[in-house]
């Protein structure tokens, strides 16, 4: 008689909270690259990787702390500064001949008007195709900043972000 566990243990990375392996299959069966966004306490990243064998190959980067050196000199962690990294990727990856992707957001919460979904509408505007419905992108004021602009410390605000906007928007 064979005897088997009473109990499975699940995965090393599902008990660490890391992955969710059913959200990454059902997103690696499309077979298309993914625009993968992962929060820092301090800065946002976005990558464009593609399924190996041997690991994920990530093939573009884009980092909100590179903002610094065009001349964002706000926190690198909020909404603006999202959709200026979204509008880096996207613009890398449409020079390097990449159309679409699948957002890959991880364990975040999918909420309305996040900072996940503003590096997706970075991405949208500077042309990668990315399947998502405009209902969860959040609103062009909160993007541009306006509504942090109003504390006297960021009033500057919109000013840089336009500014920064144009720099990346050039190339």
């Amino acid at each position: 008689m064979r005897v088997t566990p009473t109990y499975r243990m699940p995965f090393k990375r599902t008990r660490l909270g890391k992955t969710d392996y059913k959200r990454r299959l059902k997103i690696l069966k499309s077979r298309r690259l993914r625009l993968v966004v992962r929060r820092s306490l301090n800065y946002i990243i976005a990558q464009i990787a593609g399924f190996d064998k041997k690991g994920d190959k990530v093939m573009i980067s884009a980092y909100s702390r590179s903002l610094k050196k065009l001349g964002w000199n706000f926190a690198c962690d909020t909404l603006p500064a999202a959709y200026l990294t979204g509008l880096a990727i996207g613009k890398q990856a449409v020079s390097s001949n990449i159309k679409e992707a699948v957002l890959d957001s991880g364990l975040y919460a999918s909420t309305k008007g996040n900072r996940v979904y503003a590096v997706v509408k970075g991405a949208l505007d500077s042309g990668l195709k990315i399947p998502v419905s405009t209902e969860i992108l959040p609103s062009d004021d909160r993007i541009a900043g306006k509504h942090i602009a109003s504390n006297e410390k960021f009033k500057d605000l919109p000013a840089t972000f336009a500014k920064v906007k144009q720099m990346i928007a050039s190339g």
